[in-house]
């Protein structure tokens, strides 16, 4: 495609310079024509071309054929118009013609320029060429920075939720538990135990008793008596798989929370229900304090029965998070 393509442009070329050069003779047949009127002969009384007066170019024009041709040695010929005298003899009408010039040589200057003008052309169509390869490479090498980059955005990514995933496995997780209490019937021991893999240090608690005829009356978000969770006098800290009594409670606690026989009653017959909830604030061992600190909630509810009593957990799940 690019040798045919060579051609047509080496031959549009040519034929650009030959147009000039025709067009150059052209006018210069035609001004010599105009110039130099051609040969023509004529008879007319008295009449003498100027250009008859130069020796060595005399040409007799050609007799009329309508008339006799005239004795020029007679001197009694008359012309056949009716005129005697001599000077109405009939006498040739001679026009001289230029000839025709000719076509200028082509001068070393010409073909120089033909020459550099051709290579131009040639050296133009091969930096098109090479420039369209070019932005096309160029287009290539795009595309696989596009998709080299891509892979890179999505290989961080990948490592990011990896370091991610490690870092909250490596992380304290600390978790509520309910135990019976030892050596008291109908007593309850809330802890918190560590189920991570580092260890973690317990920074602050929050707990509150609520009673309510069933867990959807409780507050759709935790309340407690302090907005913020009281802080340890003491941080408590726990090694993996330790763990930490956060509250207890049993049987003669509720008859403390009643104001009236009447209300442990009502507790006793289910009508109305005992609510424990809270809240622990605790960090990495190894983290600064202005590194987030996690969370865990915690709700249970103390079944109490007339003989026996029993606690569960319970609640909104706003009660049950962890973070």
């Amino acid at each position: 495609m690019g040798l045919k393509g060579l051609a047509i442009l080496v031959a549009m070329l040519a034929v650009t310079q030959a147009i000039p050069a025709v067009a150059v003779q052209a006018s210069d047949h035609g001004g010599a024509n105009r110039l130099n009127p051609p040969l023509s002969t004529s008879l007319g009384a008295g009449q003498q071309s100027a250009g008859s007066k130069t020796p060595g170019s005399q040409v007799p024009s050609l007799p009329n054929p309508g008339l006799p041709s005239p004795d020029l040695t007679n001197p009694d010929f008359t012309n056949p118009g009716g005129g005697s005298e001599a000077g109405d003899q009939l006498q040739p009408h001679i026009t001289v013609v230029n000839p025709a010039p000719a076509p200028s040589p082509w001068m070393l200057r010409d073909k120089i320029t033909w020459a550099a003008n051709l290579v131009l052309v040639i050296l133009g169509y091969a930096g098109i060429l090479l420039a369209v390869s070019t932005l096309k490479k160029i287009e290539r090498q795009t595309g696989y920075a596009e998709t080299a980059a891509e892979a890179a955005l999505a290989s961080a990514q990948a490592a990011l939720l990896h370091a991610q995933a490690l870092t909250r496995a490596e992380r304290p997780w600390i978790l509520i538990s309910v135990e019976p209490s030892a050596g008291k019937h109908n007593s309850f021991t809330v802890m918190a135990t560590n189920r991570g893999r580092t260890p973690a240090r317990i920074a602050a608690s929050s707990k509150r008793i609520k009673i309510a005829t069933d867990e959807t009356r409780l507050p759709a978000v935790p309340e407690y008596e302090n907005e913020e969770p009281g802080a340890l006098l003491a941080p408590i800290l726990l090694l993996p798989g330790e763990f930490a009594v956060i509250e207890r409670f049993s049987r003669e606690d509720v008859k403390g929370l009643c104001e009236s026989e009447e209300k442990f009653k009502r507790i006793e017959s289910w009508e109305e229900r005992v609510f424990l909830y809270g809240k622990v604030v605790y960090r990495d061992l190894t983290a600064s304090a202005d590194d987030q600190a996690y969370e865990t909630n915690w709700c249970c509810w103390y079944i109490h029965g007339q003989k026996n009593s029993a606690m569960a957990f319970a609640g909104p799940a706003a009660y049950n998070t962890h973070t």
